[in-house]
């Protein structure tokens, strides 16, 4: 269909404030308050959202739980603002609903089972700054022209050890990411609902979209933040057999769906110097 959107003064307004850490949990409590506690505790954070979409809502112990290490944990006079995002049903589209009352510009997504220091956080946050409309991260992965069949380009999704092998990279995932905060409302209300349907139905790649959206918009590259990241919990569906065929079918659709190849592919990584003795 073609779909080639531009929104430049959708997205053009400067940073404001810190940033918004938006937190996608799924039953594991424990490892949402670890995350909760440390995000708290950076001093540029702004307010904490956590994305629920479990049937049942959280307990009031846990609601309570959580505003009070927000408090605690808080390293400076203004504490961050505290709020569950309700969903009444299970879908990844769910994580990147708008956020009424915002008070930044800057989302930093993130899943509730990694762990971003604080002092790497804060330095992602300066290069966000400097390129407010792409996708600043962690987690960089890459595509590549796999072969052509019957006129239709075919593309293969590659993870870390491509990035690492290639030296490029063309999208940095969600789990890990700054983005501005209008690319919530252009996922929700703008990226054609084929691809709404498509993330709900197949229960993946939501983070592919956000990255192809972006993209679409900018006609720019993400940028990939060197940094260390913890990552706290169990394997995620990332080790679960069949995931890089899972992973190439949905980008494939989704380039099917948008008529083009919106990825921009780059070999340029932020590195905090200060943090390195050598240059």
């Amino acid at each position: 269909m073609g779909w080639n959107p531009h929104f430049p003064s959708s997205v053009s307004s400067p940073s404001r404030g810190g940033y918004t850490v938006l937190i996608n949990t799924w039953k594991r409590n424990s490892l949402l308050k670890q995350s909760v506690a440390h995000y708290a505790s950076c001093s540029m954070t702004d307010a904490i959202h956590v994305v629920w979409s479990e049937i049942d809502p959280p307990s009031e112990n846990l609601k309570a739980f959580l505003r009070k290490i927000v408090s605690r944990k808080s390293q400076t006079a203004h504490k961050p603002n505290f709020r569950f995002d309700l969903n009444k049903e299970d879908n990844l589209n769910n994580r990147f609903k708008p956020i009424e009352d915002l008070r930044t510009d800057a989302i930093f997504s993130v899943d509730d089972d990694v762990i971003v220091p604080c002092s790497t956080l804060d330095f992602a946050f300066t290069v966000w700054q400097s390129a407010p409309f792409t996708m600043v991260g962690f987690v960089p992965r890459m595509h590549w022209l796999a072969g052509v069949k019957n006129g239709i380009m075919y593309y293969k999704y590659g993870g870390w050890w491509s990035v690492w092998w290639m030296g490029t990279y063309s999208m940095v995932l969600s789990k890990a990411a700054f983005f501005h905060r209008k690319y919530l409302d252009l996922y929700t209300y703008h990226m054609p609902s084929s691809i709404h349907d498509y993330v709900t139905r197949e229960r993946n790649c939501e983070d592919i979209a956000m990255s192809l959206l972006i993209a679409n918009t900018t006609d720019a590259p993400p940028i990939w933040v060197k940094g260390k990241i913890n990552e706290i919990g169990s394997s995620g569906i990332s080790s679960l057999n069949g995931h890089s065929d899972r992973r190439n079918k949905c980008l494939n659709d989704f380039i099917s769906l948008y008529g083009t190849m919106p990825l921009v592919s780059t070999n340029v990584k932020a590195v905090d110097a200060r943090q390195k003795w050598f240059w």
